[in-house]
């Protein structure tokens, strides 16, 4: 599998001290997301860098095959609960825990890297969150999902020691509220302290995208867990 063309970056506009890493969504580019992020988080989170990752466009099986941006093989939307790319999936987690590895070097605390997804991202974002050996600073899910295959696999630790929020719209058809509802319930069903840790939003009316409500939502979550 090939590795990621390149990695965007926003830098803090002050003195650096979190990190989140924005992964993308299946057929997406970074641009788009930068842009957002200046607009909208930025000037709230003026010490947080921003990474984005882009993903390499590989053969899709949802696309017949066709080369998209992806982080991993998906065959249909809604997610196939019984298909799992285990080989692309394990690419693409060693690739995001050597952005994290990168932003410890630079001398950030992982408890101080937050891991943001949107759909494929998300999932993607959710996996790695399991199967690090880091103590990260949280993990936000935006329209994503938890695969079913390799979760027993996954779960180094019995216990959830940091947030989780995750939002979802209520009229999402491609990765529909109850896959958002299941992965919830897998992690409070399997982790000690997760309910504790774990929070729920969703957000009538809307599809599989984000809006105001759910930006605003992001910025106070990541206000209290990035804060100064």
């Amino acid at each position: 599998m090939d590795s990621p063309q390149a990695v965007t970056s926003v830098a803090a506009s002050s003195n650096h001290t979190g990190t989140v890493i924005f992964l993308h969504g299946l057929g997406q580019g970074t641009e788009t997301w930068k842009e957002l992020i200046i607009e909208a988080f930025v000037p709230h989170l003026p010490h947080i860098e921003w990474i984005l990752p882009q993903a390499a466009p590989v053969p899709v099986s949802l696309n017949q095959g066709q080369r998209r941006p992806s982080w991993f093989d998906i065959t249909q939307f809604p997610p196939d609960p019984d298909h799992f790319d285990e080989l692309g999936t394990a690419h693409s987690i060693s690739v995001i825990e050597n952005v994290i590895l990168s932003q410890v070097h630079a001398g950030i605390d992982p408890g101080r890297i937050v891991l943001l997804g949107f759909s494929q991202g998300a999932a993607l974002a959710l996996m790695v969150s399991l199967t690090t050996l880091h103590d990260l600073g949280g993990v936000v899910s935006l329209s994503g999902w938890i695969p079913k295959s390799p979760r027993a696999r996954q779960l180094l630790h019995s216990e959830l020691n940091f947030p989780i929020l995750f939002c979802h719209g209520t009229s999402d058809i491609e990765v529909p509220l109850d896959l958002g509802r299941d992965a919830v319930g897998f992690l409070l069903n399997s982790l000690s302290g997760a309910e504790d840790h774990t929070a729920f939003k969703t957000y009538p009316g809307l599809g599989h995208t984000i809006n105001d409500d759910e930006l605003d939502d992001l910025v106070r979550w990541l206000q209290v867990n990035l804060g100064p």
